[in-house]
């Protein structure tokens, strides 16, 4: 699990400043690491001579908040249940900590078998709750993936093939949990009418901007606003083909979701307990204790990462150039959840590999065209950018030259969304491994 420096073993950020930079998005992380919030949010135990605890939950913090869990909730009291997480997402045990909640893997970013049989198991799990019964639910980023059960009238590879091209449309969070959520059996409040008439507590950890439970994971256990109609607009929009038994459920409304004020979720709470926002303030409060002035953009940033890259860039050079908006020396910070479309490859071309973190960093490079005294990590908290090996990448005031130097241009990088290989090469990959939460982007940018 992935741990923060103390705020006195900070790098000065004028001698070491890749090294400040890590050591900010650690801090960030560390803020995001559920054994640290989640006791204040925990119910009572119910008398176990009346009703049982019951643990569901899915999300690529899936593993270390069951583990948070176990380690919070009383000795004596009884706790069982199933929790999915991301293939290789699942904590050390720490020692002496009793495994009371099963953890199974299944795949993110596009489904698999493991993940819709893990979901077929938790719906088993809470038939014959009563009202005397507690289910505590455990959310975070990813859950859309890892919990997945397709409609009436879709197969695993009709959802796994809508899911990869949501995913290469350019579609955001909101747009593609819409559809996700009209398209499942557990998603968009589904999974607590299952539950019922137990009471739900659902613990949350935040990864969209806005904080939108309903987003999160895709909502399983809280009402759910959106519609068929809307689904099916975002479907056509980007023009993604799905089952004529899909799209007649989506017209009629067959596949609507319960929705706000609905009897199920009588009495059910949802709690955040960690959000994007905190973990900025944490990096920007160790900033500040190292003598370094730090200034949080949003926490809800979206848009083409590469282009939300570039006006990073331009108000990094105005800050190096101007002293204007901010002066310097400072932090820049933002989080959110940006977007890459993947362009269409040309023959004989490469394959590009990258996330939103990568494709970021390449935008900004060539925005700050080499710019003196300015540093910049852009990673993703849950310490996987895309589907590749590392957290994000690193820009440095010579980035594009040592690029150069070996022969890279960063054109064609950008245009097969190869911000792997291009910043692998020059070695200004951030490697961290799975941090075992996720709050989302994290960028900082340091201008000295």
């Amino acid at each position: 699990m992935i741990a923060s420096k103390p705020l006195a073993e900070l790098a000065d950020p004028q001698m070491e400043p890749r090294r400040f930079l890590e050591q900010l998005y650690r801090i960030a992380v560390q803020r995001a690491l559920p054994l640290a919030s989640m006791g204040a949010y925990l119910p009572k135990p119910p008398d176990p001579a009346k009703g049982r605890t019951l643990v569901i939950g899915a999300g690529k913090a899936g593993g270390s908040m069951a583990q948070a869990l176990e380690a919070l909730w009383p000795a004596d009291a009884p706790m069982s249940g199933l929790v999915v997480t991301r293939y290789g997402h699942v904590p050390p045990r720490p020692e002496g900590l009793k495994q009371r909640i099963e953890l199974v893997e299944a795949s993110h970013p596009v489904p698999d078998e493991a993940g819709m049989k893990a979901a077929e198991r938790i719906l088993a799990l809470t038939e014959g709750l009563t009202a005397d019964d507690l289910v505590l639910c455990l959310i975070s980023g990813g859950g859309s993936s890892v919990l997945t059960l397709p409609a009436e009238g879709m197969t695993l590879a009709d959802k796994q093939r809508v899911n990869q091209q949501l995913l290469d449309s350019g579609a955001h969070i909101g747009e593609m949990n819409c559809v996700r959520k009209h398209l499942s059996r557990v998603k968009g409040g589904r999974l607590a009418a299952a539950c019922a008439p137990a009471r739900v507590v659902t613990l949350t950890i935040s990864d969209v901007p806005g904080d939108d439970m309903g987003i999160i994971a895709s909502g399983p256990t809280v009402p759910d606003a959106t519609t068929c109609a809307q689904a099916l607009a975002i479907l056509d929009r980007y023009k993604i083909d799905i089952p004529p038994a899909v799209r007649a459920g989506l017209e009629s409304g067959a596949l609507e979701t319960p929705k706000p004020g609905d009897a199920v979720f009588k009495g059910h709470t949802a709690h955040l307990i960690a959000t994007p926002q905190q973990s900025l303030e944490a990096a920007a409060a160790a900033a500040r204790a190292a003598g370094i002035e730090a200034h949080i953009l949003s926490d809800e940033m979206e848009g083409e990462s590469r282009e939300v890259g570039k006006v990073h860039g331009a108000l990094a050079r105005a800050v190096a150039q101007r002293g204007q908006p901010f002066a310097k020396p400072c932090v820049i910070l933002s989080g959110g959840e940006t977007t890459v479309t993947i362009r269409p490859r040309q023959p004989g071309q490469p394959k590009g590999r990258g996330g939103r973190a990568g494709e970021f960093c390449m935008g900004l490079a060539g925005a700050l065209m080499g710019q003196a005294n300015v540093w910049a990590l852009a990673a993703d908290t849950d310490g996987i950018d895309g589907v590749e090996d590392n957290a994000g990448a690193f820009v440095t005031p010579d980035t594009l030259a040592r690029a150069e130097a070996r022969g890279l241009k960063l054109a064609p990088h950008l245009d097969r969304n190869d911000a792997y290989g291009y910043f692998d090469a020059i070695g200004d990959l951030l490697v961290t491994g799975p941090t075992h939460t996720n709050v989302n982007d994290f960028r900082a940018l340091l201008i000295l």
